[in-house]
């Protein structure tokens, strides 16, 4: 069967795995295998497989030293693949990131600096992008701006520069809570009193559908530093508007978004809840309808 280039599929994927756990407990905000598309006659699909071909493969980490971010990267690793960290401040990432490990490259990079040096520290070697970038919280109300919109958005331009074609976002549940009539819930009020971060971020989702680029919108419900609790609960866009889930599950659902094509140009809501049933990522993603 002549090849354009090679699949690879993950089967049952069995792995333990924005700032806010919303309304109770809200505070502010396995394996991988990256894709690329092949040619398949019929039902016939190519798996490749070794830790060679895995290893030569690189993903691009955007806010690779905040809390969802280092575990992304620390993820990735594990699985055997290559990861170009980028990070605002190196000193930081060399003593919050396993710098010694040979797969990881450590790459300044701010994601407000402009889309010509989010290229240049992406390079030519990246085949896919994972955003992890939040804004601090402060007295800055145009920060969510710089970050979570502009930020994005010249991460994306980046992208086409460089001719990477898949993008991971990380986003937040309620980000158009005004469209689900939740102007009055508190964990909508509260992440809007930042300068309007859940507008912001609405705006870069939107900026990143309109794009054409392969993308996977992931929005968490608040965010536990604590490990999983419960298994993943995923729903498609403007549906959930409470709930937490651990940012390890986060890490393990941006992963795998990237192995599986179910995933692909799909805006999904995660939380996590003890009394959920344990489902493989292809039924997760699959169960989602793109809109």
């Amino acid at each position: 069967m002549p090849m354009a280039s090679t699949l690879t599929i993950v089967r049952n994927p069995i792995f333990l795995t924005h700032h806010c756990q919303l309304n109770k407990h809200f505070t502010t905000p396995s394996s991988l295998r990256l894709l690329s598309f092949a040619k398949m006659e019929g039902s016939e699909i190519s798996e490749e497989v070794g830790e060679d071909s895995r290893a030569k493969r690189k993903i691009f980490v955007a806010g690779a030293t905040g809390s969802t971010g280092k575990r992304i990267v620390e993820q990735l690793l594990a699985k055997g693949f290559s990861v170009k960290a980028g990070v605002r401040d190196l000193d930081k990432a060399k003593s919050t990131l396993s710098s010694a490990n040979p797969s990881l490259q450590i790459v300044k990079a701010d994601v407000t600096e402009g889309s010509d040096k989010l290229a240049e520290a992406i390079g030519d070697d990246s085949e896919a992008v994972v955003c992890a970038t939040g804004f601090r919280p402060g007295w800055d109300l145009l920060a969510p701006w710089k970050v979570d919109n502009f930020g994005t958005v010249n991460l994306v331009e980046a992208c086409r520069k460089r001719n990477v074609k898949r993008f991971i976002l990380i986003s937040s549940i309620l980000v158009n809570g005004a469209s689900m009539g939740q102007l009055l819930n508190p964990a909508y009020i509260f992440l809007n009193v930042f300068g309007l971060t859940l507008v912001a971020k609405l705006q870069a989702e939107n900026y990143i559908r309109k794009s054409g680029i392969n993308y996977t919108i992931i929005r968490p419900g608040g965010l536990r530093n604590d490990p999983p609790t419960g298994n993943v609960v995923m729903e498609p866009e403007d549906t959930l508007y409470e709930g937490s889930i651990s940012r390890d599950q986060v890490a393990e659902v941006a992963v795998e978004a990237l192995a599986y094509p179910e995933a692909s140009y799909k805006v999904v809501e995660i939380v996590s809840r003890p009394d959920a049933a344990k489902r493989s990522y292809h039924d997760l993603f699959g169960s989602i309808r793109q809109r």
